[in-house]
């Protein structure tokens, strides 16, 4: 009797440790994947404040993307003031919904896109969105997801993505349900469009785009697209405003008890405002899934887009694949210690970096090329969206680092556009050029890409093209004003914002320089660094800044150096004023330093940008200043200082939490850098300045195609409020505030120590 207890004791003891385990182990896998870095991303950071992001989901570097449609509600139009918040299709103060649409811009400053608007709808059929249109609760967005519940329908809507399909998913209530695809709303000018109604299953059509920055129309371009429904609808129908109706062919034809069949009949409608709606009668709660396929080649393309990548998958299975592809991306680079702000402020700066650019080719490889009206084929990605004024001082910086086979595809993209168009891309969209901004950029970034190892491609070719675009005086459209940057060194008032633009084409003839004795030519190498210091021309000594001259070669009068901030208008500057263009020559400090009666004069005047708040976060030309004090033996503290100060202030786990317009990344690109503890201060020189990392270790997995290490880790010791009292790297004392990027790479460990 007693050995049967002792059985039974320890039997239950057994069953209880084992059940403990499981629970254990349970906790263990929920701990595992609540760390996976996608789990951290909020989609919602940067969803106002200007910022341009959209809540909605996006495969990495995907054609489609959805997301919710609120800045065209009676209570939501902006003051003409505001043509900011018409330049994405969310802003996350607004309330009133009309839809979801389909193809988006995330983070830039001029309105495209924001097209191809589906909204469910229950009750009485209505086409006019501001009667359709609806509040809207419980909004739940996550790396590859986004839901709300729309509230006049009580009805929930869902969306997931691959690369070129959107897919959404709508939970009707009980009674007639609707589903409306509405073509005449989105952010561009253009409205054209048109729908055909291929069965009670399929839609097919294309909507006009290509407004940006108000373009001319002339810049129009289409976008295609195949929408298939899970269910098939009981009626349906096109509508133009301001007409509403069916076709003479969609009547009831017969009935068999739960099926209503109908004849299926083709109805098509050409114009501007113009729609289409699907309507069922459920007798339960019932749901509907909708898959779009979107391609700028045609409608047979976009069909099989939508065929190759969504057939029989569920919505679950899309998302699924969409997160994994988006977590395997995000874990290149792991961190340890931190908040959980601080991870989730983080990861959505990476993720929003692998937003753009994007895919522009069809499953296919096909995709039109620029200019030419052809349609070209690759095997590799043709890349899109070329925010280049942007992005070329950190965002492809860091993915030459972390994601190198990406940055290789870009720069061949931008190579086959020099092939299609006569010339690189200075702000490339869907392979039309809208020349936004000034300056020569697509130079900066070839160069930086090839000195830090990425060279399969025709380097010969891309060095071709820099010339013609830094010498071809006459019909130049990427350096307008060249004969007179050439024959006097800077531009003038004739020109717009001549000292900005003197020194963009300062930094990308730098650039050339750079490549030039790279590849051998040591002529080119001597013409083009002296042309990258003529910015000198324009330093006012006794102001400490640089200012415009006339076409006579004096001082434009009167001169307001702060005259220019907050995108007001100035002489002189092209989004800033003196001071925020006062130390935009990074490749040349040590001469601005001279110029301004040496370190001690660079740094003060330097200091006086931040005090007199004259820095401005929110905008490109001076975000790399808070790296300039380590230029100045015993000042470095500086830059530790104020970059952990800028953190802190603009980038936040809210929606407001980033400092302005993202600029396809930009932003983020510098808080990624910032974070980690390192920045490519002078765009083009393969080199980092040091700072303070905000997470205890950064582990960055490396490419082994073009990094003989596995993975490259940023140590930081000592988790205090202390400066850096010692860099080593791989164990040894390594000397000064900056590393070469060769260098960087290929030692394993980068270790900063705190005071």
């Amino acid at each position: 009797m007693k050995i049967l207890s002792l059985k039974i004791f320890c039997l239950k003891k057994r069953f209880q440790y084992s059940y403990l385990l499981s629970i254990i182990v349970l906790l263990s896998l929920c701990d595992m994947h609540a760390q996976q870095p996608a789990d951290y991303v909020n989609p919602f950071i940067g969803t106002s404040n200007y910022g341009a992001t959209y809540p909605g989901p996006i495969a990495p570097r995907g054609m489609a993307s959805i997301s919710p449609f609120n800045v065209a509600g009676p209570q939501n139009l902006p003051s003409e003031k505001d043509s900011g918040w018409l330049s994405n299709p969310y802003v996350h103060q607004n309330t009133f919904l009309t839809g979801f649409s389909q193809v988006n811009l995330s983070g830039v400053g001029c309105p495209d896109l924001g097209v191809l608007l589906l909204m469910p709808t229950t009750g009485t059929l209505e086409t006019n969105h501001l009667k359709y249109g609806s509040t809207y609760s419980n909004e739940v967005a996550k790396t590859a997801y986004y839901s709300t519940e729309i509230d006049k329908y009580n009805t929930k809507a869902e969306f997931t993505t691959s690369k070129r399909v959107g897919v959404s998913k709508f939970t009707f209530p009980k009674g007639q349900a609707n589903i409306l695809l509405n073509l005449g709303l989105g952010l561009t000018n253009e409205q054209g469009a048109m729908v055909k109604i291929v069965s009670s299953t399929e839609i097919e059509g294309m909507r006009t785009v290509g407004s940006f920055c108000y373009n001319s129309p002339e810049a129009a371009y289409p976008v295609y697209f195949v929408a298939k429904f899970s269910k098939p609808a009981d009626r349906y129908g096109v509508w133009k405003t301001p007409y509403t109706y069916e076709g003479v062919e969609a009547q009831w034809m017969g009935y068999n008890g739960k099926t209503r069949i109908m004849e299926n009949a083709t109805r098509m409608v050409v114009g501007d405002s113009i729609g289409t709606y699907f309507t069922y009668k459920f007798d339960k709660q019932e749901t509907v899934e909708v898959k779009i396929g979107v391609s700028y080649v045609s409608i047979e393309n976009a069909r099989e887009n939508l065929k190759k990548e969504t057939a029989n998958k569920s919505f679950e299975d899309i998302h699924k694949e969409t997160y994994d592809e988006w977590n395997k991306l995000l874990s290149r680079i792991k961190v340890e210690g931190g908040t959980v702000d601080d991870k989730t402020i983080f990861y959505t700066a990476l993720y929003h970096t692998l937003i753009h650019p994007n895919t522009l080719n069809d499953s296919n490889g096909d995709y039109p090329e620029i200019k030419t009206g052809k349609i070209g084929n690759t095997s590799g990605t043709r890349f899109t969206v070329f925010s280049l004024w942007d992005t070329y001082r950190n965002l492809h910086q860091l993915m030459s680092l972390v994601y190198p086979k990406q940055q290789l595809n870009m720069v061949n993209s931008m190579l086959n556009m020099y092939d299609e168009n006569g010339w690189l891309p200075k702000w490339e969209l869907n392979s039309t050029e809208t020349f936004t901004m000034v300056g020569d950029p697509a130079s900066i970034v070839i160069t930086d890409t090839y000195l830090k190892g990425i060279q399969d491609f025709d380097v010969e070719k891309a060095y071709e093209a820099m010339l013609k675009s830094a010498d071809q005086i006459k019909e130049n459209p990427l350096r307008p004003g060249l004969k007179d940057y050439i024959e006097k060194g800077y531009l003038t008032t004739d020109n717009g914002g001549p000292v900005s633009t003197t020194q963009e084409y300062n930094a990308a003839d730098y650039s050339i320089a750079l490549l030039a004795k790279a590849l051998g030519k040591d002529e080119d190498y001597k013409r083009f660094k002296k042309r990258s210091i003529s910015y000198r021309k324009l330093f006012d000594k006794d102001l400490k800044l640089l200012r415009p001259r006339l076409p006579n070669g004096n001082w434009y009068e009167p001169f307001n150096p702060n005259a220019g901030a907050n995108f007001t208008k100035n002489v002189g500057f092209i989004e800033g004023n003196a001071w925020q263009y006062a130390f935009m020559v990074p490749h040349d400090i040590e001469g601005l330093a001279k110029l301004m009666g040496g370190k001690k004069a660079f740094s003060k005047q330097l200091q006086k940008v931040f005090d007199m708040d004259q820095f401005d976060m929110a905008n490109e030309p001076d975000i790399a200043y808070p790296y300039l004090f380590n230029y100045v033996k015993g000042e470095e503290w500086r830059t530790q200082k104020l970059v952990k100060e800028l953190v802190h202030k603009y980038f936040q786990n809210k929606p407001g939490g980033v400092p302005g317009n993202d600029d396809t990344g930009t932003m983020s690109a510098w808080l990624v850098y910032s974070m980690m503890g390192i920045y490519p201060v002078a765009p083009g020189e393969p080199k980092y300045a040091i700072t303070t990392p905000m997470f205890d270790k950064i582990t960055i997995q490396l490419d082994s195609k073009y990094y003989k290490n596995k993975e490259l880790v940023i140590k930081k010791a000592r988790n205090n409020d202390g400066y850096i009292k010692q860099v080593k790297l791989n164990g040894k004392i390594h000397k000064g505030y900056f590393i070469d990027h060769g260098t960087l790479v290929n030692g394993n460990t980068l270790e900063i120590i705190l005071k």
